[in-house]
């Protein structure tokens, strides 16, 4: 071995001894404050309630893409109940028949995110076991249009979004932004931290949503432009469903459309043409509370519903401890 080698062991090996001998001092140091803090609080184990809650918004978002693709019969043998499931006039959302227009790119999209949410809710009922709930009723008709009115101040009327496939890209963004952040706000909340525990798999799930957001965003981003209904374009129906999820899930502002002049505070957001990613000044997705999911899925402004919107008949499961009902 060279000197200079031999230098560069021996210098190594001394950065390693003295990295320990500091650590050990700084150990002993602390040994006697560590001692003497209070143990921390258990921590409520939510988890099962958490999951039963994500699940009422899988069966939904499987239900819409299932849907929209012909292929809401799947959805039957896990726990999905077709008579409770109510569409728009004339579509049934089965026998392989898809939205009408739907071009190759968007069929396969749509294909795509149907199977990861069908997915999604076989593995959470495979989590919760006998303790899964099975589908609540779903509104995919009267509930987009009062989505559509509230979001456009009446422009938009008669919402359908399996009219077309620019309906259907505008559906699909009242949804998969909901489902990014409710993921994250839930991870602080969740126990089982083990390897492929609830956690993991709640922060695996919240990375395929935001594959989804970031899809359905782009796909709309490139028709920006283009109107939608009569005053409205593209990106001005994308920022007024924005404006209205942030306006009924409470006073924090956590919700963005996918451009950034059409922000009511355009300073808060990169200086860029587009916002395919929303995020807050760090580049880090938003949080919601269980609460603040709620009250966008039942299209509640009270912030005390227990049913309405997407979910008439509530939300299947008890979920006082997640703030949610009486």
């Amino acid at each position: 071995m060279s000197n200079d080698m031999q230098g560069t062991s021996s210098r190594r090996k001394f950065l390693g001894m003295a990295g320990m001998m500091g650590a050990g001092a700084v150990l002993s140091g602390c040994a006697n404050v560590i001692a003497t803090q209070p143990p921390k609080p258990t921590k409520a184990n939510l988890d099962a309630a958490i999951f039963n809650f994500a699940l009422n918004l899988e069966y939904l978002e499987a239900a819409f893409y299932l849907a929209a693709v012909g292929r809401l019969d799947e959805l039957t043998p896990h726990g999905g109940d077709l008579g409770q499931i109510i569409l728009p006039a004339g579509f049934t959302g089965r026998g392989g028949v898809s939205i009408p227009g739907l071009s190759s790119n968007v069929r396969n999209l749509a294909e795509e995110i149907a199977d990861d949410e069908l997915a999604h809710v076989k593995v959470i009922r495979a989590v919760l076991g006998d303790a899964a709930v099975n589908q609540p009723t779903i509104d995919l008709s009267g509930a987009f249009i009062a989505a559509g009115k509230a979001a456009s101040d009446g422009k938009i009327t008669n919402f359908n979004p399996y009219a077309n496939e620019l309906f259907f890209l505008h559906g699909a963004f009242i949804f998969e932004d909901v489902g990014v952040t409710a993921y994250k706000g839930a991870a602080r909340l969740l126990v089982d931290d083990s390897e492929g525990g609830n956690l993991e798999n709640a922060a695996g799930i919240l990375a395929v949503e935001a594959y989804h957001s970031g899809a359905i965003r782009h796909a709309l981003y490139l028709r920006r432009e283009e109107q939608a209904v009569a005053g409205l374009t593209v990106a001005g129906v994308v920022q007024a469903i924005s404006n209205l999820r942030d306006a009924v899930d409470g006073p924090a502002d956590n919700d963005q459309g996918i451009v950034p002049t059409l922000e009511g505070n355009p300073s808060s957001l990169r200086a860029s043409a587009s916002n395919i990613v929303p995020a807050d000044a760090n580049a880090i997705a938003f949080s919601r509370t269980p609460r603040q999911v709620a009250n966008i899925v039942l299209l509640d402004t009270s912030g005390t519903a227990v049913k309405g919107g997407f979910f008439p008949n509530g939300l299947k499961g008890d979920f006082r401890k997640l703030g949610l009902g009486a």
